[in-house]
């Protein structure tokens, strides 16, 4: 696993996720291409936002919040900052006030840059949606070119495969 400086890159991406942190997200495991994290669905307490919606169950945006922050933790793990490229999820049954939601992330496949990952939402033993994440490593910005004659000859505008 890459670290940065002595933290884990995971970590200390997720310690500065404040959305998850605020609403209640654990990281309960972490390791390379996975990660395990827990959620309360919470019912609507003076003023804090309801994670349930008109029907009376979890809202599928709370859900998909939690299995994107699995991948998240799952995917940056190896170190260089990478983002989710596209995601979808497929729920299979309904989660209510006070289930203890867990989101289980596990890497699939990792090319270049890119990589898949799938993330299994379970109440108990019970699983209640799939998700699958694409993501893409972030380049570090290049430095600003100061060369006047390489920027006069530069192709602004052009997108390349290796610039993408």
């Amino acid at each position: 696993m890459t670290r940065v400086g002595n933290a884990v890159p995971a970590v200390t991406m997720f310690a500065a996720d404040e959305a998850s942190r605020n609403l209640g997200i654990e990281l309960l495991e972490h390791g390379e291409g996975t990660a395990v994290l827990r959620m309360t669905v919470t019912p609507r307490y003076d003023g804090d936002s309801s994670m349930v919606n008109g029907h009376g169950i979890a809202h599928g945006g709370y859900l998909f919040l939690l299995a994107d922050t699995a991948f998240a933790c799952a995917c940056n793990s190896h170190g260089p900052v990478t983002a989710a490229a596209g995601a979808d999820i497929a729920f299979v049954a309904p989660a209510h006030v006070g289930d203890v939601l867990v989101a289980s992330a596990e890497e699939r496949t990792r090319f270049g840059r890119s990589g898949i990952y799938d993330v299994t939402l379970r109440r108990g033993g019970a699983v209640i949606a799939e998700f699958r994440g694409r993501s893409r490593s972030i380049r570090a910005a290049a430095p600003e070119n100061t060369d006047k004659c390489e920027t006069a000859h530069s192709t602004t505008g052009s997108t390349t495969k290796e610039s993408r």
